[in-house]
């Protein structure tokens, strides 16, 4: 499991985790808090000032109650403060000690309102200040640095919820995202093991099978005419089915394991190899009575171990269709090697597999060539018979080819 994929589940649960609650519960909570404390100057009213009236304290609970839809309606909760908070300041004596309210609704409106919303509600508030508190007798020049301070302060505070709101749902998203394309590498990576693996099971299947029937027909000529020869055949026989067998074990014995992280089938399955082409040649031959033959020329150039397999796939492929639909006698397997990529020859004097009932294998090379960043091609070669051409890059340009 790497890294990214592990965080990924973990971020989104961690972010879930810390959404907040029913907002009329906390708004309300919020209110109560406010009121609470606008009611402390009511309550224990400073030595020498005039005590606030049940009038006065109605407008500074007018401060508080609209607080509880400050997210519902942040611009009306607003508003409703914003007249509420005047009023009381100019109606008693005296004024309130520290603007809870106002606070509260800078905050919300720098945190959800528009830009002009929230910087003419600042404005609004900052010159409403200065306006109320120039009617009030005594006021310090420190007492407008505390109000207009404290407005201040709220209004960054919003600004600064709004900013990091916006950053968790960015990471919100991104880890949606990811988890998206995790999920979407992951089915890729399964739907191209699958394609692989049921290629795999095509190939050997039809290769030995191919070389069984073929071999079966014989059999009842061989026995009445060659004794000695029906034995090597009947032998031949058993010796395919038995080589597709532990193949097709193998396969299965990977899909029933559980495959760590990182790993794939084609890492513990022993797979064939250009090497092995001219003991594939000889087992045609040998148990077809057809003349295969391999020619070789070039150097031999490194390929990647999924091209290695395509390659022998391939020369595979084509001759279980000679053998099953071409009827032919010859078949002729042409390995070229050249600077960037390795050139397959496969050409038979037969009648190729559009006299049959084949077609899937032919399917099976070109995905195969394509997979490996190669290509395929097909049909009559000159002079009569069947050609298959596939040309696979060495392992230096293997990348460059497939993009």
């Amino acid at each position: 499991m790497t890294l990214r994929s592990a965080l990924t589940p973990a971020l989104t649960r961690s972010l879930t985790r810390w959404r907040p609650a029913n907002p009329y519960v906390l708004d309300a909570a919020l209110a109560a808090l406010v009121l609470f404390a606008v009611s402390l100057q009511w309550i224990f009213p400073d030595e020498g000032d005039d005590p606030l009236s049940w009038q006065g304290w109605l407008l500074g609970a007018a401060t508080a109650v609209p607080l509880v839809w400050r997210r519902r309606a942040p611009c009306t909760a607003a508003w409703a403060v914003s007249v509420a908070t005047p009023a009381q300041a100019l109606y008693h004596a005296p004024p309130p000690d520290v603007m809870y309210g106002g606070m509260v609704v800078l905050y919300t409106m720098a945190a959800q309102a528009r830009p002009w919303q929230r910087r003419l509600m600042l404005a609004g508030w900052i010159i409403g200040v200065v306006i109320t508190m120039q009617h009030q007798a005594q006021q310090a020049p420190f007492e407008y640095a505390f109000h207009l301070m404290g407005l201040v302060a709220a209004y960054a505070l919003g600004m600064l919820a709004r900013v990091q709101r916006a950053y968790t749902a960015e990471l919100e998203d991104r880890a949606r995202r990811l988890e998206r394309e995790r999920a979407a590498d992951t089915a890729r990576a399964r739907a191209e093991e699958r394609a692989r693996i049921a290629r795999d099971m095509h190939d050997i299947l039809a290769h030995a099978v191919s070389l069984m029937v073929v071999q079966a027909e014989a059999g009842p000529v061989v026995v009445r005419k060659d004794p000695d020869r029906a034995e090597a055949t009947f032998d031949a026989i058993a010796s395919a089915g038995r080589d597709a067998m532990a193949q097709l074990r193998r396969i299965l014995g990977v899909l029933k394991e559980e495959l760590s992280d990182g790993d794939t089938g084609s890492s513990r399955l022993p797979q064939p190899s250009v090497t092995a082409l001219p003991e594939l040649v000889r087992q045609v031959r040998r148990s077809t009575g057809l003349r295969a033959e391999l020619r070789t020329s070039g150097e031999p150039r490194p390929l990647s171990s999924d091209t290695e397999v395509a390659a022998y796939r391939v020369v595979q492929e084509a001759l279980t269709n000679t053998v099953k639909h071409a009827r032919a006698s010859l078949a002729l397997v042409e390995l070229d090697w050249a600077d960037d990529h390795v050139s397959l020859t496969v050409t038979d004097d037969g009648l190729g597999p559009s006299a049959g009932s084949g077609g899937h294998g032919l399917i099976g090379i070109r995905e195969r060539a394509a997979a490996c960043g190669g290509s395929a091609e097909t049909g009559e070669a000159p002079g009569g018979g069947f050609r298959v051409v596939v040309r696979l890059p060495v392992a230096a340009d293997r990348e460059g080819a497939l993009g």
